[in-house]
């Protein structure tokens, strides 16, 4: 993905191309919060809202640094429901998006952000993993909105016992 060094793109004197800029990177940046955000209220919907129907989410880059092997989520209501079947009354989770760096290209646009999610086993809060995830993702316009197309994870780092949650 190339990362420009300028936070816009269009030319400073042009209001209304500034302005339909700002929204395009406000709407490609709350995809990724109604992702994080649907998992940690279990809401289908909203997680769901985040996806193109023929969306791609590969886990498998962080669950290579604790040894797992997960497949390719393939699919909006694949992925809703592989991970919130895997959460819904047995996790608690809580992720925070930081450093969002986009690339606009017409209908579609790239992005880098730092996540941090955290895991807790809702019977047991001292079984937990911490993981400190760069994504990089493929976007797409669908009318106002921007959707995921294909969101890729990897790992820097993690405490506590990941294969609890996850498995290994």
């Amino acid at each position: 993905m190339s990362i420009t060094h300028r936070a816009l793109s269009a030319p400073a004197d042009d209001a209304a191309a500034v302005v339909a800029e700002l929204r395009d990177r406000a709407e490609i940046t709350d995809a990724l919060y109604r992702f994080a955000l649907g998992q940690d209220r279990k809401d289908a919907e909203l997680f769901a809202s985040a996806f193109t129907a023929d969306a791609e989410l590969d886990f498998r880059p962080a669950a290579a640094r604790w040894g797992a092997a997960p497949p390719v989520m393939t699919g909006r209501d694949a992925i809703v429901s592989a991970i919130l079947e895997m959460f819904t009354g047995r996790v608690d989770t809580t992720h925070q998006v930081t450093n969002p760096r986009i690339a606009i290209d017409g209908d579609t646009a790239t992005m880098t952000a730092l996540v941090e999610a955290q895991h807790l086993l809702t019977a047991d809060h001292d079984t937990f993993a911490l993981l400190k995830n760069p994504y990089e993702l493929e976007l797409v316009r669908d009318g106002d909105r921007w959707l995921i197309h294909r969101m890729r994870i990897e790992n820097t780092w993690y405490l506590g016992e990941p294969k609890a949650i996850f498995g290994g």
